[in-house]
């Protein structure tokens, strides 16, 4: 009698045409692992898509979706000033939910994409990690810095789509509805603004690839990260309801801005536009051929329509960002001091001079936690060891402090 060939009871292939074959506790059926695999995916679409009736997946009540005015108000919460860039992302993310919930008619709403600029320290990265905090779809920040074009050393630019699985906990349709804001946006800028000869594989190499994600198209992704497991089964991803956010400080685009306003002009001018420009804010006039002449593809900036300016942080914003945010710096070191039971004070005057070296150093906001850990570094460390229940930061103290620290030979 002839000994029965061993095969798979649910697609019928024979065991030398399956990578491992596991029997069942009868030992009489067996399944490979192929079918394992497949029942695992059907079983995730079931989990993640709950069918409903005709087939389709159950959509987002939109009542639910905090309106533009609603977003804009819970990021002043946590950030100052900054209103157009505020309405713009609000407005975005607004869509973003309209467009995932439109029905098949014949419009399509296409997602739109959008790009800030602005200095360093002015809150591009702090808008986009406040806004995830309200948001009911995925949301994943990366960064641009690390990536490198397939092939070489570095990130691939797949694992953009890696840190949005993650987040999505590897439902890939509910990552397929996510946002992801790429920061450092200028740093993959080509090194001249002519198309380079040589591999440009950080920057113009990386922009090129970033093409397929803005788009929208099935890009396959590695679930563990790109070279380091290349055995892995890819997850492919539709990209085409992913909106993508992109900041950047784009450090020297205002000599760019004043070339194509031509306001350094020798002789006598009668340019009513050139004397309404305002030389100390050149960003709010930047324009799309800007970021070409900065060094992005145009390919690139028609995949992101959108362009909105961060202002430069005055004074008064300055001000303000030491004490009125939920996240201020000031109530950080307060909360800080009373879990070790100390009152901690800020007098108007040295709140006034942190501002002011701030301003002087032109560090943005970032410049402001600097300054006072420069200045509260010694109460830091003596006040837990010694019985005091109030402490006042006064201008005399910190402008010791501050010298103490040689903060200003170090900042220059």
């Amino acid at each position: 009698m002839a000994k029965k060939e061993i095969k798979c009871s649910y697609c019928g292939r024979p065991a030398d045409m399956c990578d491992t074959l596991v029997p069942a506790s009868d030992g009489k059926s067996y399944i490979c692992t192929d079918c394992v695999a497949a029942i695992h995916d059907m079983l995730e679409t079931y989990k993640g898509g709950r069918p409903a009736q005709g087939g389709g997946k159950v959509k987002d009540d939109l009542t639910k979706v905090p309106k533009p005015a609603e977003i804009k108000a819970f990021l002043d919460q946590y950030i100052i000033g900054q209103d157009d860039a505020k309405k713009y992302l609000s407005v975005a993310v607004y869509n973003h939910y309209k467009r995932l919930n439109q029905s098949s008619d014949d419009v399509d709403i296409e997602k739109s994409n959008i790009i800030l600029v602005g200095p360093t320290g002015t809150g591009k990265t702090l808008l986009a990690r406040t806004i995830a905090r309200m948001l009911d779809v995925p949301f994943t920040i990366v960064d641009a810095t690390v990536l490198t074009q397939a092939g070489y050393v570095g990130e691939d630019i797949e694992s953009l789509l890696t840190r949005l699985l993650q987040a999505a906990d590897y439902d890939v349709e509910k990552a397929e509805r996510g946002i992801v804001f790429i920061d450092e946006i200028d740093k993959i800028a080509r090194k001249g603004d002519n198309p380079s000869i040589t591999r440009d594989v950080s920057g113009e190499g990386v922009q090129q690839g970033l093409l397929k994600l803005l788009e929208g198209s099935i890009v396959n992704v590695p679930p563990q990260g790109g070279r380091k497991h290349p055995e892995q089964r890819m997850i492919p991803v539709d990209t085409k309801n992913i909106l993508f956010m992109c900041g950047g400080a784009f450090d020297g685009i205002e000599q760019k801005i004043a070339q194509r306003m031509n306001t350094h002009v020798v002789g006598f001018s009668t340019d009513s536009t050139r004397n309404r420009v305002d030389k100390d804010d050149m960003l709010r006039y930047v324009a799309p051929q800007d970021l070409k002449s900065f060094g992005l593809i145009p390919e690139i900036i028609g995949r992101l329509p959108i362009l909105t300016h961060l202002n430069p942080l005055n004074r008064d914003a300055l001000r303000r960002v030491l004490t009125e945010p939920k996240n201020a710096i000031t109530r950080q070191y307060k909360k800080l001091f009373a879990m070790d039971g100390v009152t901690l004070t800020f007098d108007d005057d040295a709140l006034d001079f942190i501002v002011d070296k701030a301003i002087e150093y032109k560090l943005g906001a970032r410049g402001l936690r600097s300054i006072v850990e420069a200045i509260m570094i010694d109460a830091m460390y003596d006040i837990p060891s010694q019985n005091i229940k109030e402490f006042a930061v006064t201008r005399k103290y910190a402008e010791d402090k501050l010298a103490k620290a040689h903060f200003e030979a170090n900042a220059v």
